[in-house]
């Protein structure tokens, strides 16, 4: 039997107090000011985000140096990124994210390939600047046709200070003025992932941008350029979105930073518009082309039918009537596909129920996907979201919604256990123990290796995936471990 709201709303705050109860008093105080319900109308969903998590207790948080190396720069697949300090940082990163591309790795491209500084004790004691030099040397020599280089920076290199401006300038200059970016993204830095974004963010400002001057003469403008901000194309995700804007009449001169190039930073602020898809990672650089260059950004959303078709006349209202039609035309032309797509999996799918716990966006923007499949998101919360993510989340969900922010694993399991959700929405760290509860899950990273979920034509394998998980028969016949 199916609860009121009323009835909802009194189930996880009586949870919440469940939880809590296990804590020590001090410990408690503070995770209970990142878990609540949230209550339409309200401002926020009243939760304290984008603070230290609680020591000894198990958060699925990552560092400065994976927001930097793993999310913003990571993925610019025609320059080198160099993971400065010993081997374990860089291996652990190392192709974790499926950021597809199109080029020769080796040749062109190196997104899939580890480099790293490999520091040794030696190193710790006497520093790593000649190290880093004579890298850097060995690169131009075995890698002629990479078009920059960054240094993402480990957590020993803050420690030991050394110079990686220093030797950036150095060789830059060289090289000829070949970009290389020292990127300050060691690990201790901030409380999350989060601030490497913003880190890396401001690398892009003062070591791209304002040295881009004079770059690239032979770039023409047009009044329909625009770029794609936040996108790190997963799975193919950039291009199934970049196929709806250039069929609705847009030029696309920039992916950012899924397939994306050391030119396409440089030409960004030429653009007409900034659709910005992952906020958290990019609204710095967003905000900063809008007050230095006068480019307004939007955001959107391109997951499921709904969303997709709000998010596309959002974007054709910066534009002409030309590309409102487009707009029309593109909305028009997939509705047979989602249609039919929805027309298959919702009657499979209808008043299931899901939780979601994942970093980025995707706790609020594949919201509206679900519901298109006639799904209910029931909980959902950020891993590293900041208060801006949690006031945009209550477009999304409903009243009585459990909110929790840097959940803890015990936290999540309870939650899951009592809510007993259809399905679990996550990543790798949590997906193995809910499948061992025999809950069906998938994993909201990286799409479980599979995607695009991005756009019509992700939408129908969204649908298919989340069909495949819930609705197969192994779920029924698997027992814990522990309740054997």
């Amino acid at each position: 039997m199916s609860l009121t709201v009323e009835e909802t709303k009194q189930r996880n705050q009586a949870l919440i107090k469940e939880v809590l109860e296990v804590y020590p008093e001090k410990t408690a105080k503070r995770r209970a000011k990142h878990l609540n319900v949230y209550e339409e109308g309200k401002s926020d969903c009243d939760v304290k985000s984008n603070i230290k998590s609680v020591p000894g207790v198990m958060t699925i948080r990552g560092c400065a140096y994976a927001g930097s190396k793993g999310v913003v720069w990571g993925p610019i697949k025609d320059m080198i990124h160099i993971s400065h300090g010993p081997v374990g940082c860089g291996q652990y990163s190392w192709a974790s994210r499926r950021n597809y591309y199109i080029g020769v790795t080796g040749i062109d491209s190196f997104g899939t390939m580890q480099f790293t500084s490999d520091f040794q004790e030696k190193d710790i004691v006497f520093g790593g600047d000649k190290k880093l030099e004579k890298i850097i040397d060995e690169i131009e020599v075995l890698f002629p046709l990479n078009k920059g280089i960054t240094v993402q920076s480990e957590c020993p290199i803050g420690l030991i200070g050394d110079d990686i401006e220093a030797v950036s300038k150095k060789k830059s200059k060289e090289y000829n003025g070949k970009t290389i970016v020292p990127v300050r993204c060691e690990g201790f830095r901030g409380v999350s992932q989060s601030l490497g974004h913003h880190i890396a963010n401001d690398a892009v400002r003062d070591w791209v941008f304002d040295k881009s001057d004079g770059k690239h003469p032979e770039f023409v403008t047009t009044p329909y350029d625009v770029a794609i901000i936040g996108d790190y194309n997963i799975g193919g995700d950039a291009w199934s979105s970049r196929i709806l804007l250039e069929e609705m009449g847009l030029r696309v001169i920039a992916q950012w930073s899924g397939d994306g190039t050391i030119a396409e930073l440089e030409n960004t602020p030429k653009a007409k518009l900034n659709i910005l898809h992952c906020y958290r990672s990019m609204n710095y650089i967003s905000r900063h082309m809008e007050e230095k260059y006068g480019i307004p950004w939007v955001e959107y959303n391109f997951f499921g039918p709904s969303k997709i078709e709000a998010s596309l006349r959002e974007i054709a209202s910066h534009f002409d009537d030309k590309i409102k039609e487009g707009a029309e035309k593109v909305i028009a032309k997939y509705r047979k596909l989602t249609d039919a797509v929805i027309a298959k999996y919702r009657p499979r799918l209808e008043g299931k129920t899901v939780m979601l716990f994942v970093g980025g966006l995707r706790p609020r923007h594949v919201i509206g996907a679900y519901e298109d499949l006639g799904m209910n998101v029931v909980g959902t919360g950020y891993e590293f979201g900041h208060n801006d993510d949690y006031q945009r989340t209550t477009h999304y969900v409903k009243d009585g919604t459990l909110i929790y922010d840097d959940v803890t694993g015990y936290e999540f399991e309870k939650f899951v256990e009592k809510i007993q959700p259809d399905l679990v929405g996550s990543g790798i760290k949590e997906k193995y123990v809910f499948q061992k509860m025999g809950v069906p899950f998938r994993q909201m990273h990286s799409w479980d290796y599979s995607g695009p979920y991005h756009g019509y034509d992700g939408f129908a394998i969204f649908a298919r995936d989340m069909d495949m998980a819930i609705n197969n028969p192994v779920w029924a016949l698997t027992k814990a471990p522990w309740k054997k």
